[in-house]
């Protein structure tokens, strides 16, 4: 067998790694799910020591959490890293965007409402992932024209966390998508009918903050069922 090292492929315990974090975060192991070590082992086709380097590095990043006498489990911390994150996300995208608007020029608005419209047509056969990455595009037009720079900046970097934890998350309340098509035509329209920046601020972050509250109000009663 060729040497991972020198080949570049992944080694066993990566590829454990990979494929934990993948399911984790895709919530095909919910919060809570006990992470067997020989089960999984079985499932990758490898020994028990790749999938515990594997689990300690999800450990160290918060995704599994170690109880004696239980063992590894997925991580209900993360849970509340998300939402923290999300609220994070809505507070700086709606400031990011209030101090774009004077700059927004036709241009601007014109694609912010071709995305839009590409989203609306997903939704009579949805894909959550090319929704979410329509999303992204749309957000990232109407704040690009922000002057601080490092705000932007900020934005990115809490969106790339929240990837981190989650996938698209239109994958787990895709009835949220038309609702924020919606909420997207209505922004553009305070735009283009001068409202002050400080009221579409209000908005742009309202937007993010029912998405967050959709996805929590799904995500408790997945607790409950």
């Amino acid at each position: 067998m060729a040497d991972p090292k020198s080949t570049g492929a992944p080694s066993k315990s990566e590829q454990a790694y990979h494929w934990l974090r993948e399911r984790i975060r895709t919530r095909e192991l919910e919060p809570g799910y006990r992470l067997v070590l020989s089960t999984i082992a079985q499932e990758l086709g490898v020994s028990v020591v790749p999938v515990r380097e594997a689990i300690r590095q999800l450990e160290a990043e918060g995704l599994v959490t170690y109880e004696h006498n239980v063992g590894a489990r997925v991580s209900t911390l993360n849970r509340a890293a998300y939402f923290e994150t999300m609220e994070t996300v809505a507070l700086l995208e709606g400031r990011a965007t209030a101090l774009s608007v004077p700059h927004l020029e036709a241009g601007h608005l014109a694609k912010a409402k071709e995305l839009n419209e590409k989203m609306e047509s997903l939704l009579t056969d949805f894909d959550p992932d090319t929704f979410t990455t329509l999303n992204k595009k749309f957000h990232t037009t109407l704040f690009h024209c922000c002057p601080n720079t490092r705000l932007k900046e900020l934005v990115f970097e809490e969106w790339d966390r929240l990837d981190y934890f989650r996938v698209s998350t239109f994958r787990y309340i895709p009835e949220r998508a038309r609702a924020s098509v919606e909420e997207h035509r209505r922004l553009i329209a305070l735009i283009e009918a001068g409202a002050e920046p400080h009221y579409i601020e209000q908005r742009a972050r309202e937007h993010r903050m029912r998405t967050s509250r959709s996805y929590r109000e799904q995500f408790d009663r997945s607790l409950r069922d």
